[in-house]
C-alpha cells in the first residue's frame, strides 16, 4: 500500500506563498511520476503540475505557470510544490497523486494515479 503524507497548507494573503509537502516511501518517489491536483468546493479535481520520478522533469498547468514550482528531494522521499503570488482563484484543497504509469505522458488527467493524499487546505484570501 502506497502512502502519502501532505503538510504545508494554511491561509495566506494575496501575492503570498506557501510551501506544500508530499512524502512517500523510497520505491514510489524513484518509480512514479507525482502529481499535483487541486480541488475547490463544488468544482472537479483540476490538474496543477506534475514531476518525473526522481525529479527530472516539470509539466504545469497554464494557470500557475511561472508562478508555483514542483520539485523533489530524493534523500527525503519528498515532493514539494513552491506557490508563489498567490491569488484567491488558488484557494482549494490541495492533493498529491502517484501516477500509475512510469511516464509523465498525460500526467494531467486524475484517472491516471492511483493513490493520494489526504489533502491539505490552501485558503488564499483578497
Amino acid at each position: 500500500q502506497v502512502q502519502l503524507e501532505e503538510s504545508g497548507g494554511g491561509l495566506v494573503q494575496a501575492g503570498g506563498s506557501l510551501t506544500l509537502s508530499c512524502a512517500t516511501s523510497e520505491r514510489t518517489f524513484s518509480l512514479h511520476p507525482m502529481g499535483w491536483f487541486r480541488q475547490a468546493s463544488g468544482l472537479e479535481r483540476e490538474f496543477v503540475g506534475a514531476i518525473s520520478a526522481r525529479g527530472g522533469t516539470t509539466y504545469y498547468a497554464d494557470s500557475v505557470k511561472g508562478r508555483f514550482t514542483i520539485s523533489g528531494d530524493n534523500a527525503k522521499n519528498t515532493v514539494y510544490l513552491q506557490m508563489n503570488g498567490l491569488k484567491p482563484e488558488d484557494t482549494a484543497v490541495y492533493y498529491c497523486g502517484v501516477k500509475r504509469s512510469p511516464l509523465l505522458v498525460n500526467s494531467h488527467r486524475p484517472d491516471n494515479y492511483d493513490y493520494w493524499g489526504q489533502g491539505t487546505q490552501v485558503t488564499v484570501s483578497s
